[in-house]
């Protein structure tokens, strides 16, 4: 039943069977064109969303390969490394991401997908650059 305080709201199975139907449009797109990067950033985002972390892995990896100066292609695998456990290889994608310019640290203190590798000791080290940054910035 639709939240009657936001009738745009939808439920979860809907959701569930949109995120889907895009899934599958979005891999299909990929098959016939596989350097299609807006159609790849925006299947790997699903398949996080939906939590297949590892297909999210291999798309963001593909991506990377594709643009490995973009920092939000590095920051994302980043994210995706950190959703999967794995500190080092996080450490070394963000590491990439804030050399290449990612420059939002608010997010980054706060996203959901990096939560994991924020406790390690790996982002530890990686926030004295990222304090650095920040203080270039201002």
């Amino acid at each position: 039943m639709p939240d009657q305080n936001n009738p745009r709201k939808k439920n979860p199975a809907q959701e569930q069977k949109d995120l889907d139907v895009a899934i599958g449009f979005l891999e299909g797109v990929v098959k016939r064109d596989p350097e299609y990067i807006e159609a790849l950033q925006l299947l790997g985002d699903d398949y996080t969303r939906r939590g297949e972390y590892q297909s999210g892995l291999a798309v963001d990896e593909r991506l990377a390969t594709l643009r490995p100066h973009d920092p939000l292609v590095q920051y994302n695998l980043a994210c995706s490394y950190s959703l999967l456990d794995q500190p080092e290889q996080a450490a070394t994608a963000l590491d990439h991401a804030l050399d290449h310019g990612y420059r939002d640290f608010k997010w980054l203190a706060r996203d959901p997908d990096l939560k994991k590798f924020r406790q390690h000791p790996l982002y530890e080290i990686l926030q004295i650059k990222i304090n650095k940054l920040k203080s270039e910035a201002t």
